[in-house]
Order: structure tokens, then sequence, then C-alpha cells
């Protein structure tokens, strides 16, 4: 089985190329998507991007948040919303409780999953987590 483009990068959100440098990047060959180091630093870069999105942009709701995420020159995003919400158990305009790791782990997972198409590794998301809150 060939994996995904997130799965060969490390990066199952498919975080997009920029100049910002993130913790556990490496350099890739890949000319849009970011490459990390390994899957653990990938899902902490899901996590990071997640919290800017909801405490700097103020987007907390699944609807919200894969609307920037996912826009809809890219995707389906109206698709991709209620595949995050029946994935995380989570109404699509319900806000989300950042504090509560339970449902950020649910959320970071649901996008891995609709980014690849296959389930997510739980331990790596798990370190992941340790990650974003120790590095």
């Amino acid at each position: 089985m060939k994996l995904s483009r997130g799965y060969r990068n490390n990066n199952p959100g498919n975080i997009r190329l920029t100049s910002e440098k993130w913790k556990g990047e490496v350099e890739s060959k890949d000319t849009d998507f970011k490459k990390f180091k390994s899957m653990p630093y990938g899902y902490r870069a899901i996590f990071v991007l997640l919290r800017t999105y909801i405490f700097t942009r103020g987007l907390n709701t699944i609807r919200k948040i894969v609307s920037v995420y996912a826009p809809k020159n890219e995707n389906d995003t109206e698709a991709y919303v209620r595949a995050v919400s029946v994935k995380t158990g989570l109404r699509a305009d319900e806000p989300i409780d950042f504090q509560n790791e339970q449902k950020l782990i649910a959320l970071v997972a649901a996008i891995s999953k609709v980014e690849n198409g296959i389930e997510p590794d739980m331990t790596a998301i798990h370190l992941g987590l340790i990650l974003y809150k120790t590095v």
C-alpha cells in the first residue's frame, strides 16, 4: 500500500510549506507541504496550529477551523466539516474547549483521518500532544 503524502512527509495535517520553521521540521523535496522528522512532530504541529486558530484567530468551532484549514478553493469544505463532526462527536458549530485534551485529541485524529484517508496512529497523536506541551 502506498502511503499518503501526509504520511510520507510525517505531516498528517498536510500543513502547507511556508517560511516559518516548525519544531521537528526537516528539509523536504515536496514543494507544497512541510515535512517533519517524525509523526509525533507532525501531530505536534496540528496541535500548535489549532491553538493559534482558537486563541489568536477566534476560530473555535469545527466549521470555523475547517473553513480556514481546508478552504473551498481546495476542498469540499462542507464534507470535511461533516466528517470531522461525525468523527469527534462534536456539532459543527459547537465551541471547542481547547483545555479538554480528549476533545482536542479527537479533533486532531479526525483531521488526520480526513487528510490521509486512514485511521491515525493514536500513539503518535499522544506523543505529539506531549511534544506540544513540553517542547
